[in-house]
């Protein structure tokens, strides 16, 4: 059944006069307990970033801070530097992700699983010219996505819909490539991988970006147990995602340890006033080795 329903469909109103949000089927009653969750969701720091030049990510950031472009802390303008400092990272790290898709031809369709409110189907659509499609559990996330593609000019080529990214409405071989940027750790691997091993034409690349627990230390630190208590999520190890690839035809091309190049993001970000009391949790985990940020690009045989 496809689920590319609109908003309207997707929006009841409560006696309250409240907008509520149905939640798409199948799911399982922690799937729509994150749809709630970013359905409700109301922390200002992806809009904020979003804002300074129209991409709304829902991811973190990789790179050197550009300390010249940020000048006096003084200065009553370096809050706003701050904030487009960081909102470059974040789209500098969507671009190390496309970077790992491979050729990408403009006839080709991508699937974004986890899509967020958009950012990285417009970028991959101003990159390759082609169609992009994405998934998310959040009416609220796909109603931004797709209006921003329309204000864009672009509503034929991306679009998000509202159905659940572990049973998506597209054909078997359809996509050319496809990715999750920091969305697998809500869902379990298997079926994840699964899903994209379905979707995939043979010899189609996946991509994720992902925190994932460090199985040399053990066992997943208090850091990482603080990560998903706040963002309600179970956080994988490395040794989940190669060993659940290899089960479902996903064979790594490139295993990316990215841990060192996230930290200046989240250093700038805890002195910012985007703070939601997270940063301490991430970066401590990645000091002390027990918590990782990896790109793992994977083909489909």
């Amino acid at each position: 059944m496809e689920l590319s329903v609109t908003s309207t469909e997707l929006h009841t109103t409560a006696a309250n006069g409240a907008a509520s949000f149905l939640i798409p089927s199948p799911t399982t009653p922690y799937q729509g307990d994150i749809a709630r969750y970013w359905n409700n969701e109301a922390r200002p720091v992806n809009l904020r970033l979003g804002d300074v030049d129209g991409l709304y990510h829902h991811h973190y950031g990789i790179g050197d801070v550009d300390h010249a472009a940020l000048g006096d802390a003084g200065d009553a303008e370096y809050e706003k530097r701050m904030i487009s400092e960081l909102h470059r990272l974040e789209s500098a790290q969507t671009d190390v992700l496309l970077d790992h898709l491979g050729p990408v031809g403009r006839d080709d369709t991508l699937v974004d699983a986890g899509c967020g409110r958009g950012g990285s189907m417009v970028m991959a659509h101003q990159r390759f010219g082609c169609k992009v499609e994405g998934v998310t559990l959040s009416t609220k996330q796909a109603d931004f996505a797709n209006q921003r593609a329309r204000d864009l000019g672009i509503g034929d080529h991306v679009r998000a819909r509202v159905c659940n990214m572990l049973s998506t409405p597209f054909e078997t071989g359809q996509a050319a490539a496809s990715w999750n940027n920091e969305s697998s750790m809500y869902v379990d691997l298997d079926d994840l991988f699964a899903e994209h091993s379905r979707v995939l034409a043979v010899g189609g690349r996946y991509v994720t970006i992902t925190g994932c627990w460090n199985p040399r230390y053990g066992q997943p630190s208090k850091w990482v147990s603080q990560i998903n208590a706040h963002f309600e999520c179970n956080i994988h190890s490395r040794r989940e995602y190669l060993r659940s690839m290899a089960d479902h035809r996903l064979v790594p091309q490139a295993v990316v340890d990215l841990t060192a190049a996230t930290l200046p993001y989240w250093e700038l970000r805890a002195t910012s006033s985007l703070v939601t009391g997270i940063e301490e949790a991430f970066i401590n985990s990645y000091k002390d080795g027990s918590f990782q940020y990896l790109l793992i690009a994977a083909d489909r045989v």
